[in-house]
């Protein structure tokens, strides 16, 4: 599963990959033993003259969150309020059950009341999904090196805030979760790497290539893990889901491909063909046959 969700799709991240090596299994076996899950998402294109949330991490952090929450888990994301939209109706077309907490990009007290009630939920585990995170300077940057924080809440504070085992998924060195990498690995590897690379770290770190395959992938392992899980999962790891609600996201909430910025139902430059085609190749390796 991690040799079909983990691979690089141009952005130079092999290394990154090589040294996450594992991630995927491990983040796998602990969520299966989770009382109550954490969602952090959302990640704000400001460029070109298009200002929207992309369409990688809403859909996947959604479809995950939905299947969790069908197995009897509580499950809640949170989003800044730039993503919160896409994140609801994300939410809505996978299938709902989730509840979402927004907070304001500088809104200090929202972040605290956010984790007061991921702590009252008995939170066990947050996971990050390409979230934009706080470099070396504080200050969170897109793979173009600029400064987003205009529009980006400092959510690592959620994701370290409180006595829960830290999950993170990313695909370019700039999320939440990658501080988990050897030092210096990121600017080496990556262009504009030093300027970008993410400090905030995790307990499991899963690079994918594209992220919202991250979030597949620990959908498939999680159905490895749990068998009383995996006929419910398996529901939500379809081609056709995926692509549902990508088309939900672009024309309910005015998502965008966060590689071309263009408002179509496609994932990092990559269109419904090469996302069903993985989707479908997962569920061959979890379930032995393809996907509905």
């Amino acid at each position: 599963m991690e040799a079909v969700v983990c691979r690089d799709v141009g952005r130079r991240t092999a290394d990154l990959i090589a040294a996450s090596a594992g991630g995927l299994g491990d983040a796998a076996r602990s969520l299966a033993g989770a009382r109550s899950i954490g969602l952090i998402t959302g990640f704000f294109v400001p460029r070109d003259g298009v200002a929207a949330p992309e369409t990688d991490g809403p859909v996947g952090s959604a479809l995950l969150a939905c299947g969790l929450a069908s197995c009897g888990l509580p499950v809640r994301i949170a989003v800044d309020t730039p993503c919160a939209e896409a994140v609801r109706v994300a939410v809505s077309e996978a299938g709902g059950g989730v509840a979402v907490d927004e907070v304001g990009v500088v809104d200090p007290a929202g972040i605290v009341r956010v984790a007061r009630a991921w702590q009252e939920a008995g939170v066990s585990h947050a996971i990050a999904i390409e979230r934009c995170g706080r470099g070396a300077d504080g200050r969170p940057r897109n793979m173009r090196g600029v400064d987003v924080s205009a529009w980006t809440a400092p959510l690592d504070d959620l994701f370290v805030g409180g006595d829960w085992t830290r999950i993170a998924v990313g695909d370019g060195g700039n999320e939440i979760g990658m501080g988990r990498l050897p030092a210096g690995l990121i600017a080496r590897s990556v262009p504009n790497g030093e300027q970008i690379a993410c400090v905030t770290s995790c307990d499991h770190l899963v690079v994918a290539g594209v992220s919202n395959w991250g979030a597949y992938g620990v959908l498939a392992a999680l159905a490895v893990e749990r068998e009383d899980w995996s006929g419910t999962l398996r529901k939500f790891l379809t081609a056709e889901r995926d692509l549902a609600v990508t088309r939900a996201i672009v024309d309910r909430a005015g998502a965008v491909d966060g590689v071309t910025a263009r408002r179509e139902p496609t994932v990092d430059g990559f269109g419904a063909e090469v996302h069903g085609a993985l989707v479908e190749s997962l569920a061959r390796v979890a379930w032995g046959e393809a996907a509905d």
